[in-house]
């Protein structure tokens, strides 16, 4: 089979398989290290078939925030947002976008955020894994390690 064929055929599976699907193995490339770079597109794509996925558009936003994409970053968290605001993903998300790209306004979102992971120990623990996340991808990111200290200091 030829490389044109191969890519072919995988975008037509790409077009047949559910969306859940995509996401859920998009999901895995980026948990085992492919770079934002690549999957931005993967996800933009799920983002248009299921314009109504809070976790779709909240992994949109965290991929542009490492790809140093703070106002693609803005936009798509606050769609997460708007889809699912009691999200404390999404509103992290939004949070670091708006102080990456010089917005005010960050505080009501740390805040919400903060009230939801002192409440549901399973999200806290989410945030805790993807500031991690983060912080090991992109080391020195400062604008999540403040989001981060107002979260959980």
């Amino acid at each position: 089979m030829t490389t044109e064929s191969t890519e072919t055929l995988a975008t037509q599976t790409a077009e047949t398989l559910p969306v859940e699907t995509l996401f859920d193995q998009a999901l895995q490339r980026y948990r085992e290290g492919e770079s934002p770079a690549t999957l931005i597109p993967v996800f933009r794509d799920i983002c248009a078939r299921a314009a109504k996925s809070s976790p779709a558009w909240t992994c949109l936003a965290w991929l542009y925030l490492l790809n140093d994409q703070p106002k693609s970053a803005y936009k798509a968290a606050q769609k997460a947002v708007k889809l699912n605001p009691e999200d404390p993903q999404a509103r992290i998300n939004l949070a670091i976008a708006m102080l990456d790209s010089g917005q005010k306004g960050v505080r009501p979102h740390v805040e919400l955020a903060q009230q939801i992971v002192s409440v549901v120990a399973e999200l806290r623990e989410e945030v805790q894994a993807n500031f991690a996340d983060g912080l090991q991808r992109k080391p020195d990111w400062s604008s999540l390690k403040r989001v981060q200290s107002w979260i959980f200091e």
